[in-house]
């Protein structure tokens, strides 16, 4: 029986403490939705661990036709649309199809925000420990509180609390929307839209260009563009050029100069010959 000082316990711990994906799919709901540690996790777990073991047994009983697993099957449907988790036609199978997520949902820290009550769901737990939030006339202080589906729209702040003034600092503006905790599924038609978008060229560095390039393209351009000898003996020509035309016109006015010395040199000695 056991102390009644000490409760039992009411959740399962993982088989094995060390697990990559495990830890990391854990740490991801407790950001999702502002929970306290990973043993909130392990509640919700456990709880629906045993509404998949008893919709198991009860499949392989209503098989045999046995009167009592059908009772035991519809009361169990019942509590699940009770707490919304399940709609009211589900059968059997859709309880083994479950996952943590969808009791993590029902729960009164969730719900809270959901409503636009608190701007996160860590505020959401704040203020349901502080005693802000009341189901109809009574308060609750307990975020894991699970809200049927009837207590839904009960879910208000309490008569005595300063939130109820909408001009309160620490309430949600009017022009606040939660943003919806669960994962936006894309349609097949949107897919196919993002699939067919034309992908935006990035700027690619040249080696990049010439490895996807094919062989005989860059063979092309490298005949095509001059190599750099080439356009330094381009550069070096018409210097060259010049320098030459600059040289040939000084000697020609040397040439011309030097001719009229010759002549004059010609006369002075036909004259001393008289």
């Amino acid at each position: 029986m056991g102390k009644p000082k000490f409760s039992r316990k009411k959740y399962e711990t993982p088989s094995h403490p060390w697990q990559e994906d495990r830890i990391k799919a854990e740490n991801e709901l407790i950001k999702k939705y502002g929970l306290k540690n990973k043993r909130e996790i392990w509640k919700a777990q456990t709880k629906l661990r045993n509404y998949r073991g008893q919709a198991r047994e009860l499949l392989a009983k209503v098989e045999t036709g046995d009167v009592q697993s059908k009772k035991e099957s519809n009361q169990l449907l019942m509590r699940l649309n009770r707490f919304n988790i399940l709609p009211g036609n589900a059968t059997l199978d859709d309880v083994l199809a479950l996952e943590t997520e969808s009791i993590i949902n029902r729960r009164l820290q969730t719900l809270t925000y959901l409503k636009g009550l608190a701007s996160t769901p860590t505020q959401a737990r704040q203020l349901i420990s502080h005693g802000h939030i009341a189901i109809g006339d009574r308060r609750v202080t307990v975020p894991s509180y699970m809200v049927a589906k009837d207590e839904e729209g009960e879910i208000t702040y309490t008569t005595d609390s300063p939130l109820n003034d909408t001009m309160h600092p620490a309430r949600p503006r009017a022009e606040f929307k939660s943003i919806p905790i669960k994962k936006e599924v894309q349609t097949k038609t949107e897919e196919k839209k993002s699939a067919e978008k034309p992908v935006k060229e990035t700027t690619e560095t040249p080696l990049k260009k010439l490895i996807e390039q094919p062989e005989e393209s860059i063979s092309q351009q490298v005949k095509e563009k001059p190599s750099e000898k080439e356009t330094e003996s381009t550069e070096k020509k018409p210097i060259e050029e010049s320098k030459s035309e600059l040289l040939d016109k000084k000697i020609e006015e040397s040439e011309k100069e030097k001719k009229p010395q010759k002549e004059i040199k010609t006369k002075d000695n036909k004259e001393g010959g008289k």
